[in-house]
């Protein structure tokens, strides 16, 4: 029996931001994506102020787990393809990890957190089978796709990086807050040089100038210089590598930073935990501080 069309505006409106909101929550991490491997302790979570979801977003690409890596080579082996056999095999001992900002923090915010979500796994999918790996050219055409597709008071920032199992850390970012390193053995946050902290613009905001396609891109401010990597390493065990947006790092009490001070020492306190442990430490900490005013996303990446 059909139900009768609902009339009221308000119950209208209710409902469609009930049922995207249902949608959206398929595109949270499942705890069973959380990377697995050798050595390298995961786990990571977002706070998102409205309770449900929010602009922020975590993306865990655990290759293994994610793809038939053994299938995959058999083909590029096949196809007498050793640079990609290679490139797959090395993906058995790594795994990626996205986090994204969307300006803002409503619930429909979401939905640009969605539409990265699903053409950054759809593009790595094209990456594995023609490379064996994800490359930089992937985030070439995501900006230049989003630049031609979002608004321009809309933007995201966004980090994405490869933890391997040898501790090696290489990361590309797009005006995301950079990683913080908490050394075991001095017990506290390392300083790094900026040289390895290059940074480009927000996901969208200036054309890719390195893409076949740039020619159909029209930019009054010009366009984005090609992708660079960075490359950090975990030297001893327990160390601590943290990824957030900037809803940790500009979290405040009146004129009281939490960030760093604060973090530093919770992390202090907490450092011999699991990563998991360390997260909800973390989090406990950040709401006991203060009524988060953004949405706030941590991961903990530590050496075992």
């Amino acid at each position: 029996m059909e139900q009768p069309p609902i009339t009221d505006p308000l119950a209208l409106l209710t409902g469609e931001l009930k049922n995207f909101q249902e949608i959206a929550h398929y595109i949270m991490p499942l705890p069973g994506e959380i990377p697995a491997l050798q050595g390298i302790d995961v786990y990571g979570n977002t706070l998102a102020l409205n309770g449900v979801i929010g602009g922020d977003h975590i993306i865990y690409v655990d290759f293994k787990k994610r793809y038939d890596l053994t299938a995959r080579i058999k083909q590029a082996e096949a196809a007498g393809r050793p640079e990609v056999v290679a490139n797959l095999e090395r993906c058995r001992s790594k795994a990626g990890i996205a986090v994204m900002d969307v300006s803002g923090h409503q619930a429909t915010d979401a939905l640009l957190a969605a539409m990265l979500h699903q053409a950054f796994l759809l593009g790595s999918l094209y990456e594995l089978d023609m490379f064996g790996s994800i490359t930089r050219r992937l985030f070439e055409n995501l900006n230049m796709r989003f630049y031609h597709s979002s608004s321009r008071y809309k933007f995201i920032t966004m980090i994405y990086g490869e933890i391997s199992e040898d501790s090696t850390f290489r990361f590309l970012s797009a005006a995301h807050p950079p990683p913080v390193v908490f050394s075991n053995h001095h017990e506290r946050f390392m300083e790094v040089s900026q040289d390895l902290c290059t940074s480009f613009p927000p996901i969208g905001t200036l054309p890719s100038r390195d893409v076949i396609d740039r020619s159909t891109a029209h930019s009054t401010l010009g366009f984005k210089e090609r992708y660079r990597l960075n490359q950090w390493t975990l030297m001893g065990a327990g160390d601590i590598l943290l990824l957030y947006t900037d809803g940790l790092l500009e979290h405040h009490r009146g004129n009281e930073p939490y960030f760093p001070d604060h973090l530093e020492q919770t992390v202090r306190e907490v450092r011999h935990e699991s990563a998991k442990s360390i997260f909800e430490t973390i989090k406990t900490s950040v709401l006991d501080f203060a009524a988060p005013v953004d949405d706030v996303s941590i991961v903990v990446i530590k050496r075992t």
